[in-house]
């Protein structure tokens, strides 16, 4: 068994926008780095192994931040958990890509990454954590496009939303067998005053 917990980045400006970020290094805003660090607040008494980042600055200043509050876990980057690539719509609203390619803008080649080439790399980190850290609670700071296409996998007759929200925590527990989610998309550190 090993437990995973997936956060998505804080809040960025093209996140207000309604911008697609995909594999565009967008930072966190001011607001995006207060949501960090109220995540970090919330699990900080918890008891993690180890923490996987994206190596885009978004999740990556998000991670730093959670670690700064557990300062003997170790940061790894790895790339696999990258936002999924938008292709030539990365910076634009959804305004812009109808006036620009029309309302069925999603069946058009525009360089999205392929559908395969995510759940390959997922299931590529995901079998990787299981045989590395088995009895262990792997934290794993990511994109909302990207966990919720794993929660997707992992849970296939789940019925989440696949809208994850910013600074969101997801806790899976994987066995042999299945996988069990135990917490979905909770922002309650959001939530409670300061």
């Amino acid at each position: 068994m090993t437990i995973i917990g997936f956060i998505r980045h804080g809040v960025t400006a093209w996140n207000k926008e309604g911008r697609a970020q995909g594999s565009t290094d967008v930072p966190l805003d001011e607001e995006g780095i207060n949501m960090a660090k109220r995540v970090a607040t919330r699990i900080a008494n918890e008891e993690w192994d180890i923490i996987y980042t994206s190596p885009l600055i978004r999740a990556k200043t998000t991670a730093e931040i959670i670690a700064s509050k557990q300062p003997n876990l170790q940061l790894i980057i790895d790339k696999r958990l990258g936002e999924i690539g938008g292709g030539i719509i990365e910076g634009t609203t959804e305004e812009e890509r109808v006036a620009k390619w029309g309302t069925d803008w999603r069946s058009l080649e525009l360089g999205f990454e392929k559908p395969e080439a995510i759940i390959a790399r997922s299931e590529a980190f995901i079998d990787e954590v299981k045989q590395a850290y088995p009895g262990k609670r792997v934290l794993v700071v990511s994109h909302g496009g990207l966990i919720s296409r794993i929660v997707h996998h992992l849970l296939p007759n789940n019925n989440y939303s696949p809208d994850i929200g910013n600074t969101a925590l997801t806790i899976i527990e994987l066995t042999e067998q299945e996988a069990l989610c135990h917490l979905y998309n909770c922002i309650e550190h959001l939530t409670i005053k300061q």
